[in-house]
């Protein structure tokens, strides 16, 4: 029986086989296809030998090639002959955030985004934490040890899919601290009202966070745009203006294959060690740089291409 679970999907096997399919296909349809499978950092490494003492190749398949290949085909579905046909994921998502009946969309770009963004900060090997990210880390969170502890721990306690990410806070000299989103949810401050903490199809239309009429709320303003966007940060009322530097993915379709139902805290604590945590010390570094900038959007583009 649960070989019968762990087998790849007919579905996932088919969107594998259109995402590995020569260039020229793409060239002859090119308004379906402008979304692509991107290229991770070590992508020939991982697909030939998966992520050492973490995914086999089957399970680096089964959760990235074929996974984000749905992604992908699913956005070209959505977006093909229409303005958001080269929109990047990252961008889709921003768009998209505080539009209900584009929930579809959202969640596409969203995931695509958020997968991207935990593959592409695997290393096939160990990278030691740079000793500036260590001390950021002991004066936000004490020590890299009890960030640890407190990071896995929640996501073991992620009770369902999603996503636990490490952000920057820039509106408090950097510090380092730990979100959770469920399912597709953004950490992205522009995002709030996905980060799917409530089924934005069921929330009241009426209720403060649905808002899309420039209300201020506190300090905080929703739908502001046009000559007063430059003054105010777009901001939902209650978010907080983060900015992600690492992440780790909890969906059951990651880590079951490799380590079975009860495996999740092996995955985890196998993960931690897999980390480019230099990649994530020049996130982290990219954020405080930017963090005098107005437009959140264009401080999302500056980290490591995962729009």
């Amino acid at each position: 029986m649960l070989h019968r679970f762990f087998r790849p999907q007919s579905g996932l096997r088919a969107v594998s086989s259109i995402v590995n399919k020569p260039s020229s296909v793409f060239n002859r349809c090119q308004t379906r296809y402008l979304h692509r499978v991107p290229q991770l950092t070590h992508d020939a490494y991982f697909k030939e030998h998966g992520v050492p003492d973490l995914l086999s190749p089957e399970g680096f398949d089964f959760a990235w090639t074929q996974y984000q290949g749905l992604m992908v085909e699913k956005l070209n579905l959505l977006t093909q002959d229409t303005v958001d046909a080269d929109a990047k994921p990252g961008e889709l998502l921003l768009k998209y955030a505080k539009r209900r009946d584009m929930a579809a969309l959202f969640n596409y770009a969203s995931m695509a985004h958020n997968n991207h963004f935990f593959f592409n900060l695997l290393s096939p090997t160990s990278v030691p934490m740079p000793e500036d990210l260590v001390k950021d880390i002991d004066d936000s969170c004490s020590s890299v040890e009890s960030l640890k502890q407190d990071f896995l721990a929640a996501a073991s306690a992620m009770f369902g899919p999603g996503f636990v990410w490490l952000v920057t806070d820039m509106n408090k000299e950097g510090m380092i601290k730990i979100l959770c989103t469920y399912n597709a949810g953004s950490p992205y401050p522009q995002a709030y009202t996905r980060r799917q903490s409530v089924d934005m199809n069921t929330e009241n239309p009426e209720s403060p966070a649905s808002s899309s009429t420039g209300t201020q709320i506190g300090n905080q303003f929703a739908g502001v745009m046009g000559s007063h966007a430059p003054n105010r940060r777009d901001l939902a009322p209650g978010a907080i203006d983060v900015q992600p530097i690492l992440c780790v993915n909890t969906w059951e379709h990651v880590w079951m294959m490799d380590y079975g139902i009860a495996g999740k805290d092996e995955f985890l604590e196998r993960w931690w060690n897999r980390v480019n945590w230099e990649a994530v010390f020049e996130n982290h570094k990219t954020a405080i740089a930017s963090k005098g900038g107005r437009n959140p959007v264009t401080r999302q583009r500056t980290l490591g291409g995962f729009l």
